[in-house]
């Protein structure tokens, strides 16, 4: 097993131009370039499927803040024990929401979290959405609106935890680990 993931990886160097391209404005930004792009470039066209889809869930303007959409990822990675997510979008969240305490509380146990019952609500349907959506109904709509969610909001909530759901696989299954870098990330109080 290589150290990053049980599939090969590919080199910077070997990537194709337009995912190298990507990946060095990642890395010019974070300091770093992300395991999860390395892992995932084992099969070019589905990285760029798979970017291509984040970047629609989140880089557009919605209801949800930066943070929050982090918190859905942080949140329902842990509950399927996908490591490299919670690390990864835990440090995420830690510089989006300017807490250096909430990512690690989001992912243990959001209920005794220091967030809103908004944000709470908006877990627990994420959750439910991850876990059993065959089970949503009109009630988590009238509890989410209650909240101040909208329709559209609470499409991006599910389609945020439908989508790291399929990252929390793939990131399991392929053993992909996070960066060290990650650990340390907006740590500081």
């Amino acid at each position: 097993m290589n150290a990053i993931s049980r599939y090969p990886v590919p080199t910077l160097e070997n990537l194709p131009a337009d995912i190298k391209s990507r990946v060095l404005e990642v890395q010019e930004k974070a300091g770093f370039v992300p395991n999860v792009f390395l892992a995932m470039a084992h099969r070019p066209n589905e990285l760029r499927a798979f970017m291509a889809y984040h970047d629609a869930l989140m880089l557009k303007e919605s209801g949800l803040s930066q943070a929050e959409r982090e918190m859905v990822i942080v949140t329902t990675s842990n509950d399927n024990g996908c490591l490299y997510c919670v690390v990864a979008h835990g440090a995420i969240l830690r510089i989006r929401a300017k807490d250096a305490l909430v990512a690690d509380q989001v992912a243990v146990n959001y209920l005794k979290a220091d967030i809103s019952p908004r944000q709470k609500a908006m877990l627990t349907f994420a959750l439910k959405v991850s876990n059993n959506s065959q089970a949503t109904d009109d009630e988590d709509f009238v509890i989410l609106k209650s909240h101040g969610f909208s329709d559209e909001d609470i499409w991006d909530i599910a389609a945020i935890t439908a989508f790291f759901g399929l990252s929390n696989r793939m990131v399991n299954f392929a053993s992909i680990q996070p960066n060290k870098e990650f650990y340390g990330m907006a740590r500081e109080f």
